[in-house]
């Protein structure tokens, strides 16, 4: 190796600090993934350079057959892992190697606490790289040249894993990266060569250019002696080498799926599923997507990198192609390799092809296809909906012509078991409905206990009929771009006047409105008293316990996302709601007997209780109390 020249020291950007430190001490256990994460980024820089060759094919430099090497020294006890991929020059080492320049890092490594097995899979869900080369190793050195670049402008890279690293420019002749990992005391364990070739055929064994290591052959003569001095080292390929989605489906096994997908996702855990296709006809492509088994750490980040990895003709393109898929299946891994595409894509091309629509349209349908298939085992869906079901039920808003689809794959707590847990389909719940029953009632609170006690059941509870409960942020918005299901419309039971339709019988109808009829003075004596703090005051026959509920008129947008926008700072017009009243409730016909001052403030106690049971807050709050501390000592 040339001497190297203009040596400089830098300190880690303080995410790394932290990430080396947590993760060198919490995936101990696992500690033979770093071989994973090293080939499967030299696999990665050698797909960057047949792409980048399609347009400049000097960046071979006469050696176009790609691969990656793993040399073993036992004695210095080492690793050496080399790819004659892109490589890389001095900023592109530095901001690689130096930092971790993925948004979000900071309220991820918030999240770590210190507990090993905990923050183990936090890391899995961020993703180790690069870094894991310090699981087993105490020094870590990488010698790096870009493709484009003279041989005097490589780099070489070293660190302890600790708080800096050091960067100097070297001669390299050969494109590419070399990483050379000091093992540890305690890692002498992968300084031997079947173990690491056990391990290449473990977990990179699809990938598809060539894992080589050295392998020792003595000629022998006719008698089958080994001749003495005729030793000669030849490279031998450890791996399948062949992209994995090509091969037919009756050659792959549950196991070659699983280690693809980690290296496709750069994740742990194993997929909860799988689907892998063949489409051929006007369009032609292979599909290969997975359904991950837990949640990246920026799931929640709309704008953060997202979509499928991008083949054409099995020549990468690139990583986050996210035009094939919508925006609520981001949580989808895998692979897609057509033939329909310029080998040249960029995404600004993939934006106006008309065949990226085509084929995101039928990827769409796919994906809802595998989820439907997996929903068939209850606890495996029950795992996908409680990790992946808030971004699920931004589908009906994005994807109008599958809104049917994605219906039948939402979940939701309800009324029939009382179980936080949202379990419910809603098929389920069109299966229980009573007879006569035409509507799919649901009310949407703060939280799932509000949901469940809130005055607006009281009615359904006595006569038997399920409500979905709902208190996730989205789902009122989801509730708006939801009108019906299997023919049956939604309402909201704290919105606009309640109608149950043929399960209430004439005789309920007639008796309430000659209950309206003999309360409407009542009524208007509490609206004149509460002014404009009230739309409309009315009989209620929604309440069997509660004194007293509020409604909002039925195209109104509801309190949890009036609540959601003005914490979010959105003005909002000022909405009035509607009183209703209980006359069968000892507290109303007190209030009946009541007069003058008295009577005012016994009716703004009803409306002041009536909002705090809808998760609401009072502009006066010491005023309601001391209103109710006259009732209590009256």
């Amino acid at each position: 190796m040339a001497t190297a020249t203009q040596e400089e020291t830098l300190g880690f950007q303080t995410e790394v600090k932290q990430l080396l430190h947590l993760m060198i001490h919490s995936l101990y256990s696992n500690r033979e993934i770093f071989l994973r994460e090293l080939i499967s980024n030299a696999a990665d820089a050698c797909d960057k350079l047949r792409y980048e060759a399609l347009d400049n094919d000097a960046l071979y430099e006469n050696d176009s057959e790609l691969r990656v090497e793993i040399e073993v020294d036992a004695k210095a006890n080492s690793v050496t892992l080399r790819d004659n991929g892109i490589g890389m020059n001095r900023d592109e080492v530095i901001k690689n190697l130096g930092t971790i320049a993925r948004s979000g890092t900071a309220e991820f490594l918030q999240q770590l606490s210190g507990e090993q097995q905990k923050d183990a899979k936090l890391i899995g869900q961020f993703g180790v790289g690069f870094y894991s080369a310090f699981i087993v190793a105490d020094e870590v050195t990488v010698r790096t040249r870009r493709a484009d670049d003279s041989s005097e402008a490589g780099v070489e890279w070293r660190s302890k894993g600790e708080g800096e690293f050091t960067i100097a420019e070297i001669e390299r002749p050969a494109r590419g990266t070399e990483i050379v990992l000091h093992l540890k005391d305690d890692a002498k364990e992968f300084a031997d060569e079947f173990r690491l070739k056990s391990l290449v055929r473990k977990y990179s064994d699809h990938i598809e250019v060539p894992v080589r290591m050295p392998k020792v052959e003595t000629a022998k003569d006719d008698d089958g002696k080994e001749i003495e001095g005729s030793e000669v080292t030849t490279w031998e390929t450890v791996n399948e080498a062949t992209a994995l989605w090509v091969r037919p489906k009756s050659d792959l096994s549950d196991d070659d799926y699983k280690a693809f997908y980690k290296h496709v996702a750069h994740d742990f855990s194993d997929p909860l599923t799988w689907s892998h296709n063949k489409v051929e006809g006007k369009l032609e492509y292979t599909s290969l997507l997975y359904v991950p088994g837990r949640a990246p750490f920026d799931l929640y980040e709309r704008d953060g990198a997202r979509g499928v990895k991008l083949y054409v003709q099995r020549v990468f393109i690139m990583d986050d192609a996210e035009q094939f898929l919508p925006l609520y299946l981001r949580f989808i891994k895998g692979v897609v390799d057509t033939k329909d595409l310029s080998l040249n894509v960029s995404r600004e091309l993939l934006q106006q092809d008309p065949q990226v629509e085509k084929m995101k349209s039928a990827l769409t349908k796919r994906s809802l296809d595998m989820l439907k298939k997996l929903a068939k085992d209850e606890e495996a869906y029950q795992t996908f909906w409680n990790t992946f079901g808030s971004v699920l039920k931004e589908g009906p808003a994005e994807d109008y012509a599958n809104r049917d689809k994605i219906a039948g794959l939402l979940r939701f707590a309800t009324t029939h078991n009382d179980s936080a847990t949202q379990d419910q389909s809603l098929a389920a719940y069109v299966e229980r409905m009573q007879e006569g029953q035409q509507k799919i009632y649901y009310i949407v609170a703060d939280s799932f206990k509000a949901a469940q006690h809130s005055p607006h059941l009281e009615i359904f509870r006595k006569k038997g009929i399920e409500v979905l409960l709902l208190s996730d942020r989205i789902d009122e918005w989801l509730m708006s771009h939801l009108t019906e299901f299997d023919g049956k419309a939604f309402v909201d039971v704290a919105k606009g006047d309640l109608d149950l339709g043929e399960i209430e019988g004439e005789e309920e109808k007639k008796a309430q409105e000659e209950t309206a009829k003999a309360k409407e003075d009542l009524l208007q004596r509490v609206k004149e008293a509460l002014g404009d703090e009230v739309q409309e005051v009315k009989v209620t026959h929604r309440l069997t316990d509660s004194p007293a509920c509020v409604v909002l008129p039925e195209n109104e947008m509801g309190f949890q996302m009036r609540r959601i926008m003005e914490a979010a700072g959105q003005p909002l017009p000022e909405v009035k709601p509607i009183l209703e009243l209980n006359p069968d409730h000892a507290l109303v016909s007190r209030l009946e007997g009541a007069e003058g001052e008295a009577f005012g403030d016994l009716a703004r106690i009803l409306l002041d209780q009536a909002i705090i049971a809808e998760g609401g807050h009072l502009d006066d709050p010491a005023a309601y109390v001391k209103r109710l501390n006259a009732l209590l000592t009256a």
